[in-house]
C-alpha cells in the first residue's frame, strides 16, 4: 500500500496550477492543490458550485483586500538597485490576488498568443548590450496544439482573422468576439486612419454561454473577480478537476517547505501551515510549483534549493507600461464593457521608423508591445481624487477623471537582466515570520527608447479619435526621480505581469528548469507558472502560462500530444 497522499501536490491554484490539475485528473492521476489564500470561488463539496461571493463592490476589492493579499500581512519590498540599500519601499509590490483561482480571478482576461519570433528573439534580432537575452528551448509550432487546447479549456472569444500580425493557428476561437466598447470603436477607427491595425481582443470573458457559465453581461467590473463567473480562467479547470473525484483543494494552506529525500535530488512532498498555523505534510510522487513568478522563487530561496545555477529569482521581467490618456468632450461610456475589447500589435512588429529610432539611440533594435484600447478608472477611485466640499458632487457628475477619459496601455517588452530579481528581504518578514520577497528592478534603456518612440504616435491617434488633449506617462516613471520627493511606491512597476524568475532552458548552468518544466536540480519537481518564461514578449502572459502547463502536465502523465499542427493560413 502506498504511503503517498496523492500522485501530485500542486502549490497554487491559479491558471498554471488549475490547468495542471485538469490534465492530470483527466488522465486518472490524483492531485492535492494547496492554495495560500481564501476560497471565494467554488464550493468544496460536490457538485462544486460557484460560490457567488464576487460582487460589483469596488471598496471590497480595492481597499479591503477581499481577494488578498493584505500588504500589512504579506508585505513585499522594492528597490531599484543595490545602491538603494536594503529597500526603498515596503508594502504592496506587484501583488496578484492570493485566493483560490489566483491571478486568473482579476482583470478582463485578455488571452493573446505569443508570436513565432517571441520564442527565438535572440536568434531573430540579435543581442542587446546589458540584456540577458536567450531563446526559449521550444518553438511556437511545439506549443500551438497546447495554445489551442488552452483556448478550448478556458473558453476564449476572439476573431481568428482580425490580427494581421498574429502567429498562424490550427483553428478558430471557441467563441466569437463580444460587443465592441464605444470608446474602442472611436480609437480603433482613428488608429486605422493612421495605418495601424487594431483588432478585437481575444478574451476569456464568454461572448455566449459556454461550459455551463453565462455570457458576459458587460458590467465593466473585470478589474476584479467576475460577479457572474463569465470568465473561464481558471474556474473551469478547477471545477473539472474536482468533479473527477481525483482532486482535493485545500485553501488557506501556507506552504513553508519543499521536502526532499536524503539524496537531495528528489522531492517527497511539501509541508504547510493551515489557517490555525498547524503543521501538515503532504506526500506525493511529484510536486508542482505554480505559485507565480514572485512566490515560487521566494519559496525556493527560503528552502535553499533548486539554485545550482544561481539563477533562481534572476531575470525578473514585467511589462514596461506606457499609458496614453485622452480627455474627450463627451462621455466615453467606459464603465460598460469588458474593460478592453480592442488591441493592436503594431509596436511589437518593428518597421523602418522603429529601426531608425533604435539606431538613433545606439540600439540594434526596439520592440514595444501590444496596445490595449480601454477605459480609465472606476467611481470610487475617481471620487478619491476629487476634493471634498460642495464642488465634489459637481465634479463627479462631470466625471472628467473617468467618464470622459480613454486610455491606451502599451504592454512593452521588458528585456531580461540578471540584476533584476526577486530575493529575500534581510529583515522584513510576513505574518508567518518568513522573509518577505524583495524586488530589485530597473528598466533597460531599450524599454525607455521604445516607449518614447511610440508615445507621441499614440497621442496623435487619441487626438484623431476626438480627444481635446492627450499625454503619456509610464510605469515605472522615466527619468531620475528623487525618492525624497516622489512617493517610493511610484518607483515600482505597476504591472501585474511578473515573469522569468526560474527561466527554462536545456543547459542546467544557464537555466533553472528544462523545456518540460522540470527543475534541473530536483528531478520530480516541476514549475507551472510564468517563472519559466525566458523573455516577456509584449503580450499578456496568461494564455502562455496555461499552454505551457498543459504541455508539461501532458508530458508528465503520458497524455497523447497532438503532432505539429497545420496552419489554417
Amino acid at each position: 500500500m502506498s504511503d503517498l497522499d496523492a500522485d501530485v501536490v500542486i502549490v497554487g491554484s491559479g491558471p498554471g496550477g488549475a490547468t495542471f490539475a485538469d490534465v492530470l485528473t483527466e488522465a486518472g492521476w490524483s492531485v492535492i492543490i494547496l492554495e495560500k489564500g481564501r476560497n471565494h470561488l467554488l464550493d468544496l463539496e460536490p457538485p462544486y458550485g460557484l460560490k457567488g461571493e464576487f460582487s460589483n463592490d469596488e471598496i471590497k476589492f480595492a481597499q479591503r483586500h477581499f481577494l488578498g493579499p493584505d500588504p500589512l500581512v504579506e508585505p513585499r519590498t522594492f528597490r531599484r538597485t543595490e545602491a538603494d540599500g536594503d529597500r526603498l519601499y515596503t508594502g504592496d509590490v506587484n501583488n496578484l490576488p492570493s485566493t483560490v483561482g489566483g491571478g486568473g480571478t482579476h482583470a478582463d482576461g485578455k488571452l493573446p498568443r505569443f508570436r513565432e519570433e517571441d520564442f527565438a528573439l535572440l536568434d531573430a534580432r540579435g543581442p542587446v548590450d546589458g540584456a540577458a537575452l536567450a531563446d526559449w528551448p521550444l518553438d511556437y509550432a511545439e506549443l500551438e496544439p497546447h495554445y489551442a487546447e488552452a483556448e478550448r479549456l478556458i473558453g476564449t472569444a476572439g476573431d481568428a482573422e482580425g490580427n494581421p500580425f498574429a502567429a498562424w493557428r490550427s483553428g478558430p476561437y471557441p467563441m466569437p468576439p463580444g460587443p465592441d466598447m464605444f470608446g474602442a470603436v472611436l480609437s480603433a477607427e482613428a488608429a486605422e486612419r493612421r495605418g495601424l491595425h487594431p483588432y478585437r481582443a481575444p478574451t476569456g470573458a464568454n461572448s455566449v454561454p459556454y461550459d455551463g457559465r453565462p455570457a458576459c453581461n458587460n458590467c465593466g467590473f473585470c478589474a476584479f473577480g467576475c460577479p457572474i463567473h463569465a470568465k473561464g480562467d481558471p474556474v473551469a479547470s478547477l471545477r473539472r478537476a474536482l468533479l473527477t473525484g481525483r482532486a482535493e483543494l485545500r485553501p488557506e494552506a501556507y506552504v513553508t517547505t519543499v521536502l526532499v529525500d536524503a539524496s537531495g535530488r528528489r522531492t517527497t512532498g511539501v509541508a504547510y501551515l493551515d489557517a490555525e498555523r498547524r503543521h501538515h505534510e503532504v506526500r506525493a510522487a511529484h510536486v508542482v510549483l505554480a505559485a507565480g513568478a514572485f512566490e515560487t522563487p521566494r519559496l525556493l530561496l527560503h528552502n535553499g534549493m533548486g539554485n545550482s545555477s544561481g539563477l533562481v529569482g534572476r531575470h525578473l521581467t514585467y511589462h514596461f507600461q506606457t499609458f496614453t490618456v485622452g480627455g474627450f468632450p463627451f462621455s466615453m461610456h467606459g464603465e460598460r464593457g469588458r474593460c478592453v475589447t480592442h488591441l493592436m500589435d503594431d509596436p511589437i512588429v518593428p518597421g523602418p521608423a522603429e529601426d531608425a529610432a533604435a539606431r538613433a539611440a545606439g540600439l540594434p533594435w526596439i520592440r514595444g508591445g501590444t496596445v490595449e484600447h480601454g477605459s480609465s478608472t472606476l467611481p470610487i477611485q475617481e471620487a478619491r481624487n476629487h476634493p471634498p466640499g460642495p464642488q465634489h458632487n459637481r465634479a463627479m457628475r462631470d466625471s472628467a477623471l473617468r467618464d470622459r477619459l480613454w486610455v491606451f496601455t502599451m504592454q512593452g517588452e521588458d528585456l531580461p537582466q540578471a540584476g533584476n530579481r526577486i530575493d529575500l528581504d534581510p529583515t522584513v518578514v510576513d505574518a508567518w515570520g518568513f522573509p518577505a520577497g524583495r524586488v530589485t528592478y530597473a528598466p533597460h534603456r531599450h524599454e525607455l527608447v521604445a516607449s518614447a518612440h511610440w508615445a507621441p504616435l499614440l497621442e496623435a491617434v487619441m487626438l484623431d479619435a476626438g480627444a481635446e488633449w492627450s499625454f503619456s506617462s509610464t510605469s515605472p516613471p522615466i527619468g531620475d526621480l528623487d525618492p525624497a520627493l516622489e512617493h517610493p511606491l511610484g518607483l515600482a512597476p505597476a504591472s501585474k505581469h511578473v515573469m522569468g524568475t526560474c527561466r527554462m532552458g536545456q543547459d542546467a548552468a544557464t537555466s533553472v528548469v528544462g523545456p518540460e518544466g522540470r527543475f534541473h536540480d530536483i528531478e520530480n519537481l516541476l514549475c507551472a507558472d510564468s517563472s519559466v518564461f525566458v523573455t516577456s514578449a509584449g503580450y499578456n502572459p496568461t494564455l502562455t502560462i496555461v499552454a505551457l502547463a498543459h504541455r508539461a502536465a501532458s508530458l508528465l502523465c503520458g497524455r497523447p500530444i497532438p503532432g505539429p499542427a497545420v496552419s489554417t493560413r
